[in-house]
């Protein structure tokens, strides 16, 4: 046995397969051919793509609103 298997921890497989299967669309190849380092660059949030605060949210409103809002039909 090893230390994972002596502590109890089970590697969550099922998780990171659908993951990379279900989310990011890897063919079974691509997925099994990534290294770790890989998959977890995969699954990281890229920098400056923080969600939105709510001010900021609300100025991109304003600043372009939907044609519906404006009366307008949409096409």
């Amino acid at each position: 046995m090893n230390a994972a298997a002596d502590s109890g921890l089970v590697f969550p497989w099922a998780v990171l397969m659908g993951a990379g299967f279900g989310l990011l669309r890897l063919s079974t190849h691509d997925f099994w051919a990534m290294t770790p380092r890989e998959i977890c660059a995969a699954f990281a949030e890229p920098p400056g793509h923080a969600a939105f605060s709510r001010l900021r949210f609300e100025q991109l409103m304003q600043a372009f609103p939907d044609a519906s809002a404006l009366g307008k039909e949409q096409p």
